[in-house]
């Protein structure tokens, strides 16, 4: 940052003015910093979701990414706890998150988990990266109607990944827009 020039013959500035200047500065830089920091916590903290999202999630039939394979329907899952992972093949943090996923459904679904992929994604991609990556859980191919029932679900931004957990009455338990952690695997296993 550099001072302005002081008119001719008009004082310099004094070491005291400049702090101010400096301390005000930083003042509304830090006032800006903290509004920022909120607006993006309240964009991408999930909101509250639609009435009609659990209705909607368990009416939906997703395609398989592959030929032959039965399609998804989401009502076979009611009944016992669902962890839902809204993914794509080009986002980093759902690709490193899936395999995590994957060895929790392992882990879990003797004791009646389950877990479902909505692939926000086109087929051709979700299909090679399932070649190299080969999941045990069920995944749909969602494309734009994912899109909108995350929206429905409370990921307002659209934001991917998007974990949604549903109880085994079939309402909503607990969402997590961003990347999971064994921690959140954890502590959603004990709800189950």
């Amino acid at each position: 940052m550099t001072e302005p020039i002081p008119a001719p013959g008009a004082p310099a500035p004094t070491p005291t003015v400049r702090s101010r200047r400096r301390a005000l500065y930083a003042g509304a830089a830090a006032v800006a910093a903290a509004a920022g920091a909120g607006l993006a916590w309240w964009r991408l903290r999930p909101h509250a979701a639609l009435p009609e999202a659990e209705a909607a999630m368990w009416a939906q039939r997703f395609d398989a990414p592959r030929q032959g394979d039965a399609a998804v329907e989401m009502q076979a899952f009611r009944g016992r706890p669902l962890l839902v992972n809204f993914w794509a093949t080009w986002c980093p943090p759902c690709v490193e998150e899936l395999p995590m996923l994957n060895g929790f459904y392992r882990e879990h679904r003797a004791r009646g988990w389950q877990v479902v992929g909505l692939a926000i994604d086109q087929p051709s991609a979700v299909r090679k990266f399932l070649e190299r990556v080969p999941l045990d859980f069920p995944v749909g191919l969602a494309g734009l109607q994912g899109t909108d029932l995350g929206r429905s679900l409370g990921n307002l931004a659209g934001g991917l990944p998007f974990t949604v957990l549903f109880g085994t009455d079939g309402s909503i338990m607990h969402r997590k827009m961003g990347q999971i952690t064994t921690e959140d695997l954890r502590q959603w296993a004990s709800l189950g």
